[in-house]
């Protein structure tokens, strides 16, 4: 069966995840933790089918290039800036503290100081996938307290964006041409490289990319648009490697931008983005094949520090920044919880360890058992905020002292689709036919709002022009009625 070790990890590895995933799910958990228990299932430290390990990790750099690439087409620098006064200065003195205490436990268990670095910023950095979810499922994500953990992780994204491209600097000089190269020499070089690219994929998303897809999008056909953005996101990520030496997670998340920046956002994560959890799931599975449940045992010390870290370390500083910044205790306390927890981040980090050769099978047993136990415990621990802020209310002493002159600031005035109309006195308009513009017309002469939805990307642009909100964009997909405004699709 050797001329099939490709089908056999991918049908493997997707059974075992969906199993696992779906029971985790059912027991009120992230299915991440079920992706990366499937991962260990079929890896190399457990009896049965063992996947192959170096395909697995091609398939998951896959999944690395289209997690990097979803985040730069939802990165918008307005809710960056809605709620930076916050967001910075937390998310930076919160990824230095936790960066900090892990360097200083493995220097302390011996290591380099390099391999402490990057194990600390491992445990620094909190996992998007699972805080989305985790403040959706409480219907805390269009909160003020979602907004700000929101933009903490934007910035704690980037702060990982820049890493994934100093790293190689600083520590695989001696992997280049010569040993010798001055360290400044390598970051100027590197610098050189990554505006290098910068400065193309500008140049070609303002004048290149919207042309391509205005021509794929007149075709009407889904397909050819999912193959397009797929095209794009991985195209500029193999030639930033390529081309200019750089990661290809960084050009996956430049290529994000440039179509998070056009008019088709909206309809490429809405379809595009399905085939990025596809690989996502088997970037977790080859992550938890990783983990060798038998060399944990050998370093408990490690793994209880690195829980420390990551569930009381963060959270307690992120609540005294948030805190002390004159926000109520409740909104506080759900950033902190939010982001006591480490996910796909955390994993690229360490695999870039690995590969610079600083961090051993090891120390990525010790980050993914972390991940796991965190993630497991996140949504549990989320659910004492509601009885722990009523306790608190409950004692008028503890409650002002708490909730000191509480900050009312304009980080929330929009929702994630930007619409503050009243909702009480507007509608949704799916499509601009004949219909659809007499519908508007009267809907304008009675004092009603319209929201108009549509495929034809030259019938939005008229409609913007004129004034009227318009949405390019499937009003099948649930993520476009989001956008339109519909709570619930």
């Amino acid at each position: 069966m050797h001329g099939y070790d490709l089908i056999l990890t991918l049908t493997g590895g997707l059974a075992a995840a969906l199993a696992l995933g779906y029971v985790t799910q059912r027991l009120g958990l992230s299915p991440i933790v079920g992706y990366l228990l499937a991962g260990t299932l079929v890896g190399p430290h457990t009896p049965g089918f063992v996947a192959d390990t170096a395909l697995a990790e091609q398939l998951a750099e896959i999944g690395v290039i289209l997690l990097m690439f979803g985040v730069g087409l939802q990165f918008h620098i307005e809710e960056l800036l809605a709620v930076r006064r916050v967001a910075i200065p937390g998310a930076v003195a919160q990824s230095v503290v936790a960066t900090a205490l892990g360097a200083l436990l493995a220097v302390a268990l011996g290591w380099e100081r390099s391999a402490g670095l990057i194990f600390g910023m491992a445990l620094a950095v909190a996992s998007t996938v699972v805080l989305i979810r985790v403040l959706a499922d409480h219907n805390d994500l269009h909160t003020q307290a979602g907004h700000i953990a929101v933009g903490w992780l934007v910035v704690e994204d980037l702060f990982t964006v820049i890493a994934l491209v100093l790293l190689p600097a600083f520590f695989g000089t001696g992997a280049g041409t010569s040993a010798a190269t001055p360290l400044w020499l390598a970051l100027g070089v590197t610098a050189l490289k990554v505006s290098a690219l910068v400065a193309f994929t500008s140049v070609v998303g303002t004048r290149v990319i919207p042309r391509v897809l205005d021509y794929v999008a007149a075709t009407r056909s889904r397909e050819l648009f999912t193959l397009t953005v797929l095209v794009i996101a991985l195209g500029i990520a193999v030639g930033s490697a390529l081309i200019f030496s750089v990661s290809m997670a960084l050009g996956a998340f430049l290529a994000g931008m440039i179509v998070g920046r056009s008019d088709y956002s909206l309809r490429a994560a809405s379809e595009a983005l399905p085939m990025r959890d596809a690989f996502a799931v088997l970037f977790f599975v080859s992550v938890g094949m990783l983990l060798d449940p038998g060399s944990l045992l050998a370093s408990p010390g490690l793994v209880i520090g690195a829980l420390a870290v990551v569930l009381v370390g963060k959270p307690l500083v992120a609540l005294v920044i948030v805190w002390a910044m004159k926000y109520p205790f409740k909104v506080a306390l759900t950033v902190a919880i939010a982001l006591a927890q480490i996910g796909e981040f955390s994993f690229i980090l360490a695999t870039m360890g690995r590969e610079l050769g600083m961090l051993t099978t090891a120390v990525t047993n010790v980050i993914v058992a972390t991940s796991i136990v965190s993630i497991v415990l996140n949504p549990l621990v989320y659910r004492t905020i509601g009885p722990v802020d009523s306790w608190v209310a409950r004692r008028p002493r503890l409650r002002r002292m708490l909730n000191r002159a509480v900050s009312t600031p304009s980080d929330l005035a929009t929702s994630a689709g930007g619409h503050t109309t009243d909702p009480r006195h507007r509608a949704v308009v799916i499509g601009y036919g004949p219909t659809g513009r007499t519908v508007v017309r009267l809907l304008r002469a009675n004092g009603i709002v319209p929201t108009v939805v549509d495929l034809n990307m030259d019938t939005v642009r008229s409609l913007q022009q004129d004034g009227i909100d318009a949405i390019y964009g499937d009003a099948t997909r649930p993520e476009t009625l989001e956008a339109a405004g519909v709570a619930s699709p």
